[in-house]
């Protein structure tokens, strides 16, 4: 059960999702918008606000997809979680974009092994494993960013039935062949706000929340390999 009064956003994919939970409501917004996140963010938060008759400075905390994802969406949840912090001194709670999905999967369908992954684009995949503790979604080893290709023995746990989640597995449906005991959840490829909750809640409950000016995205690959024009370094 949610005990705080929470507003999670995420943007850092193609889809834009947020979610609301207030006085034990839950209002909740999704959508597959590329490249419309910026324009629309700010109008659905207001619609969720209104539709609980509440206010911003009435949460507790904002929770919002810290990455890994696009460059571009990610700055995009960080740049508006912040935003919001600002204005009403509320604390932030960045979540992982591949937890969230590893969380709807135990939500939706009691999974407790859930390998997460988003295409990454560049030919390489976002990737990392997560398994329940106390019904939420933990990481186990790092994230990390590879060719899905190199996905092995090393990273995979045979001995342990599990699931497969995100865009990297849609993408990359061969990954994963070698892989008998993991099988893919084709409904969920992108991180979805309402699976934030649980995991913005036991951060703020924790007192892990920060200030806005604290908050950080989470990138995993640091730089962008592009293709040097001529000219340049």
């Amino acid at each position: 059960m949610i005990k705080s009064n929470i507003l999670a956003l995420d943007a850092s994919t193609e889809a834009l999702s947020l979610v609301l939970h207030y006085q034990g409501k839950t209002f909740h917004h999704f959508e597959e918008c590329p490249q419309q996140h910026s324009q629309k963010i700010l109008p659905l938060i207001d619609e969720l606000l209104n539709k609980a008759n509440c206010k911003l400075k009435d949460l507790d905390v904002i929770g919002f997809g810290q990455g890994p994802g696009s460059f571009t969406g990610v700055r995009i949840s960080v740049a508006i979680a912040q935003g919001l912090g600002y204005s009403t001194n509320l604390p932030l709670v960045g979540v992982s974009t591949l937890a969230v999905m590893a969380q709807q999967a135990f939500e939706q369908f009691g999974d407790e092994v859930v390998y997460s992954s988003i295409d990454a684009r560049m030919g390489e995949i976002y990737f990392a494993q997560y398994q329940v503790n106390n019904n939420l979604m933990t990481l186990q080893g790092e994230e990390c960013v590879f060719k899905p290709e190199l996905l092995d023995a090393s990273l995979i746990d045979t001995n342990k039935t599990a699931t497969g989640v995100g865009t990297g597995f849609k993408s990359y449906p061969d990954a994963l062949t070698t892989f008998t005991n993991v099988s893919v959840h084709p409904e969920i490829t992108l991180p979805d706000a309402q699976y934030m909750l649980a995991l913005v809640d036991a951060q703020y409950l924790a007192g892990n929340g920060v200030k806005a000016s604290d908050a950080q995205p989470k990138y995993v690959r640091d730089t962008v390999t592009w293709k040097k024009l001529p000219g340049r370094e």
